[in-house]
């Protein structure tokens, strides 16, 4: 793996408890791990890192603690009034950048939410394909709570996409906590998992998407997420047609026909 390691990060940490499968966990359990400039950079150098690296097949990402995310951290944002519009934008911008690297790595992305996921920290759960809650997990817009707006960092894109606009807006407007089993029926959960097993729930579908071709898994990706992007059937169907004349081209596909014929599992190279 060529992402930096735990010790030379101060607000994450990075393991791999499978072949394939990198955990990145927001580690400032004492904050509810509240995000920080510090945080925003070592976000966006994991996740460009994990994006470079061939063996990488699944990234789970989670909290240390009781919480997933609680956003912002307050004791840094008592500093924002006092930046130039230009410094705030730049501020801004930057934390941006971190969570679009995330949204941008070319695998799966599994975020396992632990507890709260709030203001900032509902946005970075949303940069996720796929995201299971324990029961504890719940999320809030709280921007509108303390005078800034629900854009923020990519959530009035994805979340309406993710669940609909009018649920959105509530969800934006209001600045309520939806619980889990809310989360789950509206769609922002995939699942909610156990009390206890939300990061083996995480590693078991981890371990069903590393089964499967990497080129496939790699390229479904990009397909779902260009094809949120464009207005027209014939472009989604010309993205995919490529696509899949492009896999075939690939060394899996023979060997996925080869091992159904033979009746074994396949040996997925992702050359």
């Amino acid at each position: 793996m060529m992402s930096p390691t735990s010790a030379e990060l101060h607000t994450l940490t990075v393991t791999q408890p499978a072949e394939g499968v990198v955990l990145v966990t927001l580690n400032r359990p004492d904050r509810l791990n509240a995000m920080t400039v510090t945080m925003f950079n070592e976000l966006e150098e994991v996740a460009r890192s994990l994006g470079a690296d061939s063996a990488v097949r699944v990234v789970i990402l989670t909290g240390a603690g009781n919480a997933f995310c609680a956003g912002y951290d307050l004791d840094d944002a008592e500093g924002l009034p006092g930046l130039s519009p230009l410094g705030m934008l730049e501020r801004q911008e930057n934390a941006a950048r971190a969570l679009a690297a995330v949204r941008a790595i070319p695998v799966p992305v599994i975020a396992a939410v632990n507890g709260a996921a709030a203001g900032g920290g509902f946005s970075l759960s949303l940069m996720a394909d796929i995201r299971l809650g324990s029961p504890a997990a719940r999320f809030n817009a709280a921007f509108v709570r303390i005078g800034l707006s629900a854009g923020d960092l990519g959530a009035s894109w994805l979340l309406p996409r993710l669940i609909g606009p009018a649920q959105a807006a509530d969800i934006a407007y209001t600045g309520r906590i939806v619980e889990a089993e809310e989360a789950e029926r509206l769609g922002l959960l995939n699942a909610v998992t156990g009390a206890d097993d939300l990061l083996d729930e995480a590693l078991a579908m981890a371990r069903q998407i590393c089964a499967n071709s990497p080129g496939g898994v790699k390229l479904s990706k990009r397909a779902l997420q260009a094809n949120m992007e464009i207005d027209s059937f014939a472009a989604a169907l010309e993205l995919e047609s490529r696509g899949q004349a492009l896999l075939t081209r690939c060394a899996d596909m023979p060997e996925a026909l080869a091992a159904f014929r033979e009746k074994r599992p396949p040996n997925f190279t992702g050359r």
